[in-house]
């Protein structure tokens, strides 16, 4: 808010005859006044221009240029800005600098500057490393200066593994650090995670911080030491904010995106097993049989073992059918593009938008919001899901979709077998954690009954001004997948949250919301219940 940030314009063209303006600043709900137009063929060229073309545009373009992007003489351009400025609603967002008289001269949309509400969500979603964003035109400097941008990513970095290590730091074994660790990783404790907390967090702090070290250096080859940083904070946080509107496609490298998937796959890992296979324990034997033997009893994880199984079972999945689909074809292909082009292209997109969304960074390398239905339907799938316990991923977490379909296996046993005692069993070992089951279908029941409350709210409230007259039917599967992308902290989700898009669109109220649903998201239900209960905080084991 002090930076004087701006987000996005305030006029939304739709078409000759309609247009919305942004009016009601202070409106708890319905921000945009609705315009019925006129417009000549020329003036809806002139004013589109206006809003679509500027590369920067906190500087506006000129009417040569307008002239040179419509197509129209310099005096039709004049015109058409004449009477433009005459509409009511659109007249007073239109700034000219200069004479019109002169073709340098230099016109622009006024843009909405961000208020209390949005601040809170942007700042909200780093520290939660959800990503969402309200931003728009993030390369202009003049709308959202460089400060800012690291600023974002910074946060990233801090809401990383950042909250653990300082709560549990901070708290020591206290009960209220104990659960802030257990909220991070449900399921059966992991070997190295308990037995001294502050020294596992100081560990697996250490670990985060080199880890974006060796990032930033391999970013460096293909970026700018800024832009190394940024991306760096935002794969290892599993964040995903990003200093350009097409996110990591900018940079259009097939070198940085598989860099970053393999980092993004590192981020959604169990940081306890991570720390296995780069640091060697003491022992008698010869260090090659004491790191073999560590790297064996990481990969017999099964939690990790379900994780990398889904990325590549959705990956193939999601490569089949984009090839079958044409999602790999591109606009300006040539008859010079193999099979084999395409096949690479399925690997390099597909594999990165999949470990993007399961890991719940965000990135963005192509559009999925153009793929295929199935193909959309995976990643919507993928976004229940999450990284593994102890990760800076959010979600849902991969251990607690394998105990739950466990224990609703046992559980269908028992209702033909009522007398059948079947343990519950992982990796092998055999855990009888009465608390650990509750917690898990609880916390199931949870997020369904928190995503229904949710979606159904936004129906109710998210004013049909948000959608494009003609997209208005998607506003059922755009606020679930909204709900569903800030509650699970991954970022982008359908349709005007998509890929290309951000949150700007919706309402300061829904965007409350959405705010809500990330701190949910990355602290869980269980953390924040006890926040308020003092007799909790007081106890110390």
């Amino acid at each position: 808010m002090i930076a004087g940030v701006k987000y996005a314009p305030t006029i939304r063209l739709e078409s000759q005859q309609y247009a919305e303006v942004y009016e009601h600043n202070y409106h708890w709900r319905q921000n945009w006044e609705p315009y019925q137009l006129t417009l000549s063929a020329k003036q809806y060229q002139v004013l589109d221009a206006l809003i679509n073309a500027p590369q920067k545009p906190s500087a506006g373009i000129t009417l040569e240029k307008i002239s040179e992007v419509t197509k129209l003489l310099l005096a039709d351009v004049r015109e058409a800005l004449a009477v433009l400025q005459e509409i009511d609603g659109i007249g007073t967002k239109l700034l000219v600098d200069g004479a019109e008289s002169q073709a340098t001269t230099r016109v622009r949309v006024a843009w909405i500057q961000m208020g209390f509400g949005d601040a809170i969500f942007e700042s909200q979603s780093g520290f939660s490393t959800t990503g969402a964003t309200v931003i728009s035109k993030l390369e202009d400097e003049g709308f959202v200066p460089h400060c800012i941008l690291f600023w974002r990513s910074t946060t990233h970095f801090l809401g990383g593994l950042g909250i653990i290590v300082l709560f549990v730091v901070l708290l020591g074994g206290s009960s209220a650090g104990k659960a802030l660790m257990r909220a991070e990783m449900p399921g059966p404790t992991k070997e190295g995670n308990t037995p001294r907390m502050q020294h596992a967090a100081w560990r697996f702090g250490g670990l985060y911080i080199a880890l974006n070290t060796a990032l930033t250096i391999l970013l460096l080859f293909e970026m700018n030491l800024f832009d190394a940083l940024c991306h760096a904070f935002g794969t290892m946080a599993t964040g995903g904010f990003s200093t350009y509107d097409t996110s990591v496609g900018a940079f259009n490298s097939a070198y940085v995106d598989y860099v970053i998937t393999f980092f993004m796959v590192l981020a959604g890992t169990n940081f306890a097993l991570l720390y296995l296979l780069v640091i060697l324990k003491a022992g008698n034997e010869r260090r090659f049989v004491r790191w073999k033997t560590q790297i064996r009893q990481v990969f017999k994880d099964t939690e990790l073992r379900v994780y990398l199984g889904i990325i590549g079972v959705v990956t193939l999945f999601v490569m089949l059918y984009g090839l079958s689909y044409g999602d790999w074809d591109f606009p300006n292909d040539t008859v010079d593009i193999t099979v084999l082009d395409k096949i690479s292209r399925s690997i390099r997109y597909g594999l990165f938008q999949v470990v993007a969304i399961i890991t719940t960074t965000g990135f963005g390398t192509h559009d999925f919001n153009e793929w295929n239905q199935f193909g959309r339907a995976l990643l919507l799938g993928l976004m229940f899901i999450g990284g593994c316990a102890g990760s800076t991923g959010g979600g849902m977490k991969v251990i607690r979709h394998i105990l739950f379909v466990k224990i609703l296996r046992q559980e269908a046993e028992h209702l033909y077998h009522p007398n059948v005692v079947m343990p519950l069993k992982l990796g092998g070992e055999t855990f009888d954690d009465k608390e650990m089951r509750r917690g898990i279908l609880a916390y199931f029941g949870f997020v369904v009954i928190l995503f229904m409350t949710t979606w159904l709210l936004l129906m109710a409230v998210e004013p049909d001004t948000t959608w494009h007259q003609d997209d208005l039917s998607n506003k059922i599967v755009d606020n679930s997948s909204a709900v569903i992308a800030t509650l699970n902290n991954i970022g982008p989700g359908l349709g005007i949250v998509g890929a290309t898009s951000n949150y700007g669109a919706y309402s300061p109220f829904s965007k409350l919301v959405f705010t809500w649903l990330m701190m949910l998201g990355r602290l869980e239900i269980f953390s924040i219940l006890i926040l308020f209960s003092p007799a909790f905080w007081l106890s110390r084991r």
